[in-house]
């Protein structure tokens, strides 16, 4: 798969063109990129995708941006396993938002990607001041996709719709069978495994710190995680029974393992909450607290596996 971090100025090879943030990349998404799939091999087109960095909300409002549910190289890691063929991640500035949505259309779309097939959700905006709308690309000649929303069953008789501010809300509240079932997978986060304080050592229960891209993640809290597929607990917080400058960790100690995890790029899987983080009047009471964290965690692992 190649990456481009711009817009090319010479004109690409004719794609089939996916739009959109693609943060979580839940069914809805995964519903979009397979379509594209099958329209760039039906059409003979390249398949392409094209997302932003930051996301348009970071950019205009950053206090009250809604949390990342991916990083960029986790949501380049969805595209390369769906297969593919190219991502054109565009770096959102205040010249991109100015772009009017005609000059989106031709400037980029069409005389820099020579997209032939658009493919977005129903209720895609685009442009500045978020002016366009899906009919607009009819008007302009391209063969439009638009996809409509993908609903679950919820309860006995509702249906709730696939989004990326459900799967936070689900997360927020811990409900991590109702984020999984919307990503078709449970709720991850990856990162490279790196050298903390070691704190964890000295209390019994060393930890892997696997470095985190973003200040405010979707959840936080204690957690049984598989880290690779390991059964795990996890810590994601401040650690503020911990004396220092609050600074956002995950730590994450793997039940029944005594290797060397530093300085690899691992995947932290969250299966179940097990409760919020909480302060602790010194390390005797917080090492109480994480050896009844590791009993609850094994009890549902050795359940979730029967």
């Amino acid at each position: 798969m190649q990456v481009f971090r711009h817009i090319p100025a010479k004109l690409q090879a004719p794609c089939a063109l996916a739009i959109g943030n693609f943060d979580g990349f839940h069914l809805g998404h995964q519903a979009l990129l397979n379509q594209l799939i099958q329209v760039a091999k039906q059409q003979n087109l390249i398949s392409a995708v094209m997302t932003f960095e930051p996301h348009p909300r970071e950019f205009f409002s950053p206090e009250s941006a809604p949390a990342r549910l991916c990083s960029l190289r986790e949501k380049l890691e969805h595209f390369a396993a769906t297969g593919v063929e190219r991502v054109y991640v565009c770096r959102f500035t205040q010249r991109f938002s100015k772009l009017t949505a005609t000059e989106f259309m031709r400037d980029i779309l069409r005389e820099s990607l020579n997209a032939q097939a658009i493919l977005v959700g129903e209720d895609f905006r685009f442009g500045a001041m978020r002016a366009g709308a899906t009919q607009d690309f009819i008007k302009a000649g391209f063969n439009l996709i638009s996809l409509p929303q993908v609903n679950l069953p919820f309860g006995d008789s509702d249906t709730v719709r696939v989004s990326s501010t459900r799967v936070r809300m689900a997360l927020a509240s811990g409900q991590l069978q109702e984020s999984a079932r919307l990503l078709g997978r449970p709720y991850s986060v990856s990162g490279k495994v790196v050298h903390g304080a070691k704190r964890g050592r000295l209390l019994g229960y060393p930890t892997a710190n696997v470095h985190m891209r973003h200040e405010r993640p979707a959840l936080r809290g204690v957690y049984a995680v598989k880290l690779e597929g390991l059964p795990s607990v996890a810590n994601l917080g401040v650690r503020p029974t911990i004396a220092g400058v609050p600074k956002l960790s995950l730590e994450v100690h793997v039940l029944d393992f005594s290797g060397d995890l530093y300085g690899q790029h691992v995947q932290v899987e969250f299966l179940h909450k097990i409760r919020d983080e909480m302060k602790f009047d010194g390390l005797d009471a917080l090492t109480a607290q994480i050896a009844n964290d590791v009993a609850v965690a094994t009890v549902f692992f050795a359940t979730a596996d029967k």
